[in-house]
């Protein structure tokens, strides 16, 4: 994976779900989720006139990182899940696929990509940080339309 490019697309495309000044989040090894403001943030040998995707490679280096790839909420008595991501999509779940991945509030998927590597997985977060209890939630991968949509629209956002 080519983390630049990626994080260059992503931000070009969030605006549906997110602000693209507040795209990515820290995630420390315990999957708590840290700071958002990446323009904000000093250390890392960050310099004043380095791109947004610059300083987030700096802040990689030494971070985990969650790149949001859109919003979903849940549907109760429906079974469904609207995802807001580039497009939307509409999903009637089955009953397995509703009681493994609802939430009760609206969460952000993407993905985590680990400190220093291109390795990576497929979650959601919190909405904000502004929660103690705010964390990362590594998706668990059921044969289904939900997993298969996520999978698929994170793929779509991915350049290698």
């Amino acid at each position: 994976m080519n983390i630049y490019e990626t994080i260059k697309n992503i931000r070009a495309t969030c605006d549906n779900y997110i602000d693209p000044d507040l795209l990515s989040f820290i995630i420390d090894d315990d999957n708590y989720m840290g700071a958002n403001n990446i323009l904000e943030i000093n250390g890392y040998n960050i310099k004043d006139n380095d791109t947004y995707e610059e300083r987030l490679i700096k802040i990689h280096k030494s971070e985990n990182i969650f790149l949001p790839c859109g919003m979903i909420t849940f549907i109760p008595i429906l079974n469904e899940c609207d995802i807001f991501s580039t497009t939307d999509y509409n999903l009637k779940l089955t009953q397995e696929e509703f009681d493994e991945y609802s939430e009760n509030e609206e969460k952000l998927f993407g993905i985590l990509i680990k400190k220093d590597s291109t390795d990576y997985k497929i979650g959601k977060t919190d909405v904000c940080n502004c929660s103690v209890s705010a964390s990362f939630n590594e998706f668990k991968k059921i044969d289904g339309k939900f997993y298969k949509k996520i999978e698929e629209i994170i793929n779509n956002k991915i350049i290698y």
